[in-house]
Parts: structure tokens; C-alpha cells; sequence
């Protein structure tokens, strides 16, 4: 995916963002997504256990 961006793209893409947000608020944004992505895992993984669940009452 990243395959194709060099070093300076990537330095281009941070300093974009570091002007955009500010350097205090890129810490806040980063602990929103993290917490984001916890969140779609832990329902991914709720998910995945009432299926199983219901595969063997099909079962029976």
C-alpha cells in the first residue's frame, strides 16, 4: 500500500497534517482512533461469537 511512498512523501503528508490539527491536537486525534478501532474489534469480535452460537443451534 505504502510500497510507492518514499521517505520525503511521508515527511510531506506529516507536516500536512501537523498544520492542519497542530502539534497538540495530534494526540487527541490519535487516542480517538485507537479508541475507534477498539471498539469496531471488540464489536468484530461479539460478532463472531453470536454467529457461532447460533451456527450450533442450527446445528441441533
Amino acid at each position: 500500500m505504502f510500497g510507492s511512498l518514499g521517505l520525503p512523501e511521508l515527511l510531506l503528508i506529516a507536516f500536512i497534517i501537523v498544520l492542519l490539527f497542530g502539534a497538540n491536537k495530534i494526540p487527541e486525534v490519535f487516542r480517538g482512533l485507537g479508541k475507534g478501532i477498539k471498539s469496531f474489534k471488540e464489536e468484530m469480535k461479539k460478532d463472531s461469537t453470536e454467529e457461532k452460537k447460533e451456527d450450533k443451534k442450527l446445528e441441533d
